[in-house]
């Protein structure tokens, strides 16, 4: 490193720390995560108080970084910016003072003038966008500017590199932000973009900001995909029966919630039981309370909390509730999953009502997989309220509930947010999306320089059809087999009498 400069700044604050304090303690391993090293650094910006949580796993060449903020701030932390065209000579891009304009969350400072780059960017909200993955190849130079989740800087002189992946929602959905999430400078590279204002803080409340994760590799490029994908695996333990699966969710038939009844949800876990499937998803339908993506008139999503039996078994559809239903996957070995939509009035302000909606269907049914729909994080109290959300049914459930998190539309966490909490419900392609030519349903891979991005934590659509008919079913397995990679098929497995 070739600073003293700080490593986190913010516009307009002091750069003076007072009243540190530092704390390390070793986590003891949980259900979904293995033991691990955290040091605790807590210090004082004049009235602005940072918290930095630093995360260290065994054998992983990588340290995270969680960050919190509680005080006040009289500053604007997220001002505009330089446009490169107006630096017009050389002596002004030399003495630019690159970041001054962005909160930075992170800062590295490296020697050497060879550093080739590669920003990755992610594209969730799927329902619109199906190519998920954009890659930037540059040498680091000159100050320029990267709209990516993560950079990867390998150095062409000793085969040596660094990463840093930017913990927060994709780039084109997070809050506050600067325009941009990294600024390279030969070997100066900044992560920017905290994800909250002056405004979101509390004196009395720590709110948590986005975080981010540096990490070292050497050799090839390659390494630099390994050794991310090594931290990324010590996020959440993956527990066979509980994490790995293969999917098949109901909205797919097409129907929304016309044809979910009992009879259907028997008539679909045998049909799943064919093709391997082992969750089966009852989605939008299963609930007495009516949606705004209802068949029927009258529904809505907003104001939930008015009608408190709206997350019961819906008493027509489902008479003997759901038991005969999980009862039937079980018999069947297919575990029986849930669709959830939370309340979103008030950036989320009745998230512990939602929380006990869900801690009481796992209580009863012992359901413990719930595909999270229909999440708006419009702001940071929103954003904070659904954590506090996932934080208390992990608590109550002893981390055993899977939060299946839809990322097909909205603002919301993304690939690289929440990642803790479960795995993701990246698409819907439904069959009516597809030109009949095409009989194959899948979706697009993630690559990038170094291979494809692991996908065990993505559910991808992968049946075979004939003329709309759904045939067999596929997945993806690693080389040793070891584990399976789940996805989801949002298409019907059987054909109700009117389509016949």
């Amino acid at each position: 490193m070739n600073s003293k400069k700080p490593d986190l700044a913010l516009p307009g604050e002091t750069e003076k720390v007072e009243n540190a304090v530092f704390s390390p303690k070793l986590v003891a391993a949980t259900s979904i995560a293995p033991a691990h090293l955290e040091a605790e650094i807590i210090y004082s910006l004049g009235k602005l108080e940072v918290m930095r949580v630093f995360r260290l796993y065994p054998n992983c060449p990588a340290i995270a970084c969680d960050l919190y903020f509680r005080g006040e701030s009289a500053n604007s932390w997220v001002q505009s910016g330089t446009n490169l065209a107006d630096m017009v000579n050389l002596d002004k891009l030399t003495g630019s003072n690159s970041g001054s304009n962005a909160p930075v969350l992170e800062k590295i400072e490296l020697r050497g003038h060879h550093w080739q780059l590669n920003a990755v960017e992610f594209f969730d909200v799927t329902d619109r966008f199906n190519n998920l993955v954009k890659s930037v190849r540059a040498l680091s130079y000159r100050p320029n500017f990267y709209r990516e989740n993560m950079l990867f800087a390998y150095d062409n002189a000793t085969d040596n590199g660094v990463f840093i992946l930017k913990e927060a929602p994709t780039s084109n959905v997070q809050l506050a932000y600067p325009g941009s999430d990294f600024i390279t400078e030969n070997g100066v590279f900044r992560a920017v973009g905290i994800g909250l204002n002056p405004d979101d803080l509390n004196p009395n409340e720590w709110k948590r900001g986005y975080g981010f994760v540096t990490g070292i590799y050497s050799g090839n490029k390659k390494n630099g995909v390994i050794a991310l994908r090594n931290y990324q695996k010590n996020l959440r333990i993956l527990e066979s029966g509980r994490d790995e699966m293969v999917l098949m969710n109901t909205w797919g038939d097409r129907g929304q919630d016309s044809r979910v009844c009992e009879s259907f949800a028997m008539s679909e876990l045998e049909e799943c039981a064919k093709l391997g499937i082992t969750h089966f998803q009852l989605d939008d339908g299963w609930q007495l309370g009516q949606s705004s993506n209802s068949a029927f008139k009258g529904g809505s999503l907003e104001s939930i909390w008015n009608n408190p039996k709206y997350w019961e078994p819906h008493p027509e559809r489902f008479p003997n509730g759901l038991e005969p239903v999980v009862k039937k996957g079980k018999e069947l070995g297919i575990e029986v999953c849930l669709w959830y939509n939370p309340s979103r009035d008030n950036s989320n302000e009745n998230w512990e009502k939602d929380a006990d909606a869900l801690i009481g269907l796992y209580q009863k049914y012992g359901i413990r997989t719930f595909k999270i729909d229909g999440v708006s994080q419009p702001d940071k109290m929103a954003e904070l309220n659904f954590r506090k959300f996932l934080d208390k049914v992990s608590l109550a459930t002893n981390q055993q509930v899977v939060f299946n998190l839809d990322v097909t539309a909205g603002r919301r966490g993304g690939y690289h947010f929440f990642n803790e909490y479960g795995n993701l419900f990246l698409e819907n392609r439904y069959t009516d999306w597809q030109p009949a030519k095409h009989p194959k349903v899948f979706g697009s891979t993630f690559y990038w320089e170094g291979g494809v991005a692991g996908g065990s934590k993505l559910e991808r659509p992968c049946l075979y059809l004939e003329k709309g008919v759904p045939k067999y079913l596929y997945g993806a397995t690693r080389a040793d087999k070891a584990q399976t990679m789940s996805f989801n098929v949002a298409v019907p497995l059987i054909r109700t009498e009117n389509e016949k």
